[in-house]
């Protein structure tokens, strides 16, 4: 007996465009015999829109996360960051189609949502993993918070009014003291969101290393920071401060940092695995996402000239 294939859709259904895009691809999905799974509020709103739709299985009912075999994401990073959240723990992979705006982490654009459909029915196509970051708050040496984040980690100020005091820790050693709006703690997958707005550099999605970007630093020495992956980064909000800090993790999960609250972020054991489509050099992928300047390219002449 063959074994029932699930898929999992998620998508900002709060779009029209996204909620066309479920509709259509339930409806690939089921044609081709493989079962679409939705989750929550988006479960409703697709069979509300479509009611003639095939059976739709519903996660967490019929289908539990450990069943699925693929995530198909519409939408921009942000729905991908959801659904990262929704099957963490779990090792299927994510595919996402961009229906916003740069979408970084997606693979294809939505003109081509027919054919990545299809290749994800033939399971064409290679799985990369990405790292990602514990994220533990301390007070007093008791965690009182955990969570994870595959993007950044990012201790800002809660008031905008006021600087932030925090200490800076690298591998259980100080390295400086400073005022500050915020400090960002980002992997190589989030070195092209909110590190790269502040100032820090891109890395390579292949290449082990954690970063660490000071935002708006009131300090002679506060510049961004790349470490080997089995380092780890602190920040402890002074007592010092007059207000209180807030840390979010990937924009979507946030805590309240009283003074003398600790961050400790390091390297997570549990990766984020995304689906990949194409496997041309990330340099494309930045030219196309940024629509870099690169007219006049000649590349390289001769015999080994590209080397």
């Amino acid at each position: 007996m063959t074994q029932a294939r699930h898929i999992l859709i998620v998508a900002h259904t709060g779009r029209a465009d996204s909620l066309d895009a479920a509709v259509r691809v339930c409806r690939q999905l089921s044609t081709a015999g493989v079962s679409p799974v939705l989750y929550g509020e988006e479960y409703d709103e697709v069979l509300e829109a479509s009611p003639d739709l095939a059976p739709v299985a519903k996660l967490g009912e019929s289908v539990q996360v450990s069943d699925l075999e693929l995530v198909i994401v519409l939408g921009g990073d942000g729905t991908i960051l959801r659904a990262a959240e929704l099957t963490r723990g779990c090792p299927v992979p994510l595919l996402g189609v961009n229906l916003g705006h740069v979408g970084f982490l997606a693979e294809s654009e939505r003109e081509d949502l027919t054919e990545t459909v299809t290749r994800a029915l033939a399971r064409d196509y290679t799985v990369e993993e990405r790292l990602t970051l514990n994220v533990r708050v301390k007070v007093n040496a008791e965690v009182v918070y955990e969570t994870w984040a595959l993007n950044e980690a990012t201790v800002e100020k809660a008031s905008r009014e006021r600087m932030l005091e925090v200490v800076i820790e690298v591998d259980g050693r100080p390295l400086s003291s400073f005022g500050c709006d915020g400090v960002v703690m980002s992997t190589p997958t989030g070195s092209t969101a909110y590190s790269f707005s502040a100032g820090g550099p891109i890395v390579w999605p292949s290449v082990d290393a954690l970063l660490l970007v000071p935002l708006s630093p009131h300090a002679l020495f506060a510049r961004p920071l790349v470490v080997a992956p089995d380092s780890f980064f602190a920040v402890e909000v002074l007592e010092r401060n007059q207000g209180i800090g807030v840390l979010w993790c990937d924009g979507r999960r946030g805590y309240d940092l009283p003074r003398g609250a600790r961050v400790v972020v390091k390297r997570s054991d549990v990766p984020v695995r995304l689906a990949r489509l194409a496997q041309g050099p990330f340099t494309d992928r930045l030219v196309g996402k940024f629509n870099l300047p690169v007219s006049g390219w000649r590349g390289p002449v001769g015999e080994g000239a590209s080397q």
